[in-house]
């Protein structure tokens, strides 16, 4: 059975020992998987990498253009805090384009990456004894950032069965004091699921109800839709609720940048001088370089993310039939994103050695070569989470591996 490469066991000495807050906190399973799976594959195993949330394909080129071309202007200083004034503006261009929401620049924070955006927030906002209610399942770094802050985590657990769908009076009852925030994903990972306007109103008439509660909505999948149907937030449905509401964002998925590190946040304007400070004295500023290449992402032609989507949806088309016919596995149809999340759940304790997914996912990078998460990483033990962010053939042959698998 494969396992995780052993840690060093020399103690600790007492000068060197690890603050107590970060006990809890996990190594990203993700990048774990895909590190493990590179090391294999380097070994020479045939690995087919379906583990990381990462667009296959190459930044497009007016994108690396304007990259070369800040280069060239001499801009690798410092920026503002806050981000560059020009990328800003782009941003707030964006939000009023494809969103209808209109901010202040004062409203808009550009951050090394949307998962330091939602950091960010919660060390600005959230003190110890504050709990925040996360929906499962949920994105695996959610659970580590909010304890990383002193909060508590709350999961309201949902069931493909009804597409996710969040049980109204749970989230209700959850949201009374110490409850804080409120994140939410759509369309989500690991899910795929985007929230419909019903869903959304129905959680703004509950929001309303509880006046101390942020939301935190998480649109980093926002343009990996299928065609046909339209991307909603809850400040875009529930206007009255924008100045209770911080939008994230980023580059990274919609224009294939998830190593230029550029993400994006909108709230009100003292929160986003809290965060803009905060991130002032931790990592000063987005990468110059980045920041220029986002501005030409957001103003630029968008036929590139066309061009990706529809071969996401086409994927999606192919694998989750496929993986709906493997022997006792379910897989609920995405809206969006690159995600097929499985439910492998009567595959478990027949074998005594594969008890739960980890275990399963293990077994499955042993014997056939195909690298997943397990589900447990998002809340939903007994599932796994392949991605279809790769390439035809390799789908093709994940399908023959997992078929015989399965059998």
């Amino acid at each position: 059975m494969i396992t995780a490469i052993a840690p060093c066991t020399r103690p600790m000495t007492a000068s060197l020992a690890i603050a107590n807050r970060l006990a809890e906190i996990q190594p990203s399973p993700t990048l774990a998987i895909a590190s493990l799976a590179a090391t294999l594959k380097q070994a020479g195993r045939p690995i087919l990498n379906l583990s990381i949330g990462e667009p296959d394909f190459d930044t497009p080129t007016f994108i690396r253009e304007a990259a070369r071309e800040a280069m060239e202007r001499g801009l690798t200083r410092y920026t503002p805090a806050a981000g560059t004034p020009s990328l800003r503006e782009a941003i707030q261009a964006k939000f009023r384009k494809d969103n209808q929401l209109d901010y202040p620049v004062t409203s808009i924070l550009v951050t090394p990456g949307a998962k330091y955006a939602l950091y960010a927030l919660t060390q600005c906002l959230l003190n110890p004894g504050d709990r925040v209610v996360i929906i499962a399942p949920y994105w695996v770094s959610y659970p580590d950032i909010i304890r990383l802050s002193g909060a508590e985590c709350h999961i309201l657990q949902t069931d493909a069965t009804d597409r996710y769908a969040i049980d109204i009076d749970a989230l209700d009852a959850s949201l009374k004091p110490p409850t804080r925030l409120l994140i939410l994903n759509s369309p989500g990972n690991p899910t795929g699921v985007h929230y419909p306007r019903s869903q959304l109103d129905a959680i703004g008439s509950v929001v309303r109800r509880h006046p101390q509660i942020v939301i935190v909505t998480d649109d980093l999948y926002e343009k990996i839709l299928w065609q046909g149907l339209p991307f909603l937030n809850l400040a875009m449905v529930c206007p009255d609720l924008v100045d209770r509401c911080v939008v994230i964002n980023g580059v990274s998925k919609s224009h294939a940048m998830t190593g230029w590190r550029i993400g994006y946040a909108a709230a009100p304007p003292a929160l986003i001088q809290a965060m803009a400070d905060f991130q002032s004295h931790t990592v000063s500023n987005a990468n110059s370089i980045a920041q220029a290449a986002a501005e030409a992402a957001l103003s630029g032609d968008s036929s590139s993310i066309d061009q990706m989507v529809a071969a996401y949806h086409a994927r999606h088309d192919y694998l989750v039939p496929r993986l709906n016919e493997l022997n006792g596995i379910r897989v609920q149809p995405a809206d969006g994103t690159f995600y097929a999340f499985a439910d492998c759940r009567p595959h478990l304790g027949l074998n005594p050695a594969i008890s739960d997914d980890q275990a399963l996912a293990c077994d499955l990078l042993e014997r056939t070569g195909i690298a997943v998460v397990p589900g447990s990483a998002f809340g939903a033990p007994g599932h796994l989470r392949l991605s279809y962010a790769t390439d035809d053939q390799t789908l093709e042959i994940a399908v023959s591996r997992l078929q015989e698998y399965f059998s």
